[in-house]
């Protein structure tokens, strides 16, 4: 429960930092090598990490400490905090309360953060006169929002599946799609940003023959 949660924390924290990275290349370029510095870089991120690490541990300490029955059924495909909560003896409104508490933090804050980013760059961008200007600047942004999007999908997907009156399978699958296909998204995404690679795999996918490549 503990690795889960504090990954998850992490990716959120993570994706407000490229934000404001973007934020800064975009908007103050100019002032990009000194705001953004190695140092700076790792600043971000160690915090990112530190508080992603932290931030779990007061919900699945007090997991921890709630009683159980000999035989408690877990209904879901891991430890997820709320699933482990609801197969407790004890009182879980404490537990729920905090959970909600710590999901707002995690997932609303960030998204509130990445949100001004963009505005702001959305601003400067709408002030460059040249078209090309403009289509380089959103294309420094394109995987990023990318992986935004299916970031905050798949938790409203989560969310939608364990607020509405589905089926245990359906909260399940909501809750895989948040854990797993996120996190295989992620690699693709920013891969294919690779010129490289993508004529790797355009050779790969569309192989020209070799007759047709020499003259007559």
């Amino acid at each position: 429960m503990y690795l889960f949660h504090s990954f998850s924390c992490s990716e959120a924290f993570i994706l407000v930092v490229m934000a404001y990275d973007r934020y800064v290349a975009i908007c103050r370029p100019l002032h990009y090598p000194v705001l953004m510095a190695p140092q700076t870089n790792a600043a971000l991120a160690a915090g990112a990490w530190l508080t992603a690490l932290l931030l779990p541990i007061p919900a699945v300490v007090q997991t921890s400490h709630m009683a159980f029955s000999p035989v408690a059924q877990v209904y879901h495909c891991f430890c997820d905090h709320l699933a482990v909560v609801q197969a407790s003896c004890s009182d879980t409104i404490p537990q729920t309360l905090m959970g909600f508490c710590i999901a707002m933090v995690v997932s609303f804050l960030p998204l509130l953060l990445v949100l001004l980013s963009y505005a702001h760059i959305l601003a400067s961008v709408l002030h460059i006169s040249s078209r090309e200007g403009r289509s380089k600047a959103f294309s420094t942004c394109s995987s990023h929002l990318l992986v935004v999007g299916t970031y905050y999908s798949s938790i409203a997907i989560a969310y939608v599946a364990y607020r509405a009156d589905l089926p245990l399978n359906f909260h399940i699958m909501g809750k895989v799609v948040y854990a797993i296909l996120t996190p295989i998204l992620n690699p693709l995404i920013y891969t294919l940003r690779n010129k490289d690679i993508k004529a790797v795999i355009i050779k790969v996918a569309c192989p020209r023959d070799p007759g047709h490549s020499r003259g007559p």
